[in-house]
């Protein structure tokens, strides 16, 4: 399993959103940006990811399971621009902020940290254990 992060802004699709589309889930559309798309290609049913709130909030709020691999991005008029699907696993006990992860030594080398404009990134085995003890997971 490997684990990722998904980026939304929760005024357009929060992660309560993904919570009201049950187990069925939904497509992961809308990403339109080459390297995000090729991260989606990497993804396997039961991987796991964090759902993360930018412009507001800028946080983790919640875990997602991708449901379904990478395939046509239904919004798209282009096959170019792929999707997964994703559902809602849990919230976080305690969502983790941007601040918190980049004030965090261990946290220093995780894309979210040092490219934060990248809507669909991967996350190591470690950052993620590393989010999962901040946001009292575990």
């Amino acid at each position: 399993m490997r684990y990722w992060l998904f980026k939304s802004e929760p005024d357009v699709f929060s992660f309560d959103d993904l919570v009201a589309k049950g187990d069925a889930g939904g497509e992961w559309d809308g990403v339109r940006s080459y390297q995000a798309r090729n991260n989606m290609r990497e993804m396997k049913i039961g991987d796991l990811g964090l759902f993360y709130h930018s412009n507001i909030g800028k946080e983790c709020v919640g875990i997602a399971e991708v449901i379904a691999e990478a395939h046509p991005d239904s919004t798209a008029d282009d096959p170019k621009w792929e999707c997964v699907d994703l559902r809602a696993v849990k919230p976080l006990k305690r969502a983790v902020s941007l601040d918190e992860a980049k004030a965090d030594p261990r946290l220093k080398d995780m894309v979210l940290v040092n490219n934060s404009r990248l809507s669909v990134q991967p996350v190591t085995e470690a950052e993620w254990q590393i989010i999962m003890q901040l946001a009292g997971m575990e």
